[in-house]
């Protein structure tokens, strides 16, 4: 992967919320262009940063964005890895008191909230 790679600002901000695990149908309807425009988009990210998945888009994002080195150690990564999700899982255990579930059944616009009380 080319760390040295420049984005443009659009690319940049469509890299940035594909990182963060946003859907392409959801980049588009935030920034208010097309599904295709993202796709064409992403494909040129690709080409600048030398990948071909999501999953490397967000890796290299990350690793650019926090200024962490790709060529860790396989230890060194997990440790990051491990410490990374210590702090997602105490996060969300701390910071919500309910979990809240959408379900959209087919052929209804009506979407079904589902609360779930943690204790």
């Amino acid at each position: 992967m080319n760390l040295q790679a420049r984005l443009s600002r659009r690319e940049s901000q469509i890299a940035e919320r594909i990182a963060w695990g946003s859907a392409i149908k959801e980049v588009a309807n935030d920034l208010s262009i097309s599904v295709k425009t993202v796709d064409n988009t992403l494909q040129k990210i690709y080409k600048k940063i030398g990948c071909g998945k999501l999953n490397e888009l967000s890796a290299w994002w990350f690793c650019t964005h926090f200024h962490i080195s790709m060529d860790l150690s396989p230890v060194k990564r997990r440790v990051v890895a491990s410490a990374m999700l210590l702090i997602l899982f105490f996060s969300e255990i701390s910071l919500t008191t309910d979990f809240c579930r959408y379900r959209v059944r087919s052929g209804r616009s009506n979407r079904t909230e589902i609360r779930i009380k943690r204790d």
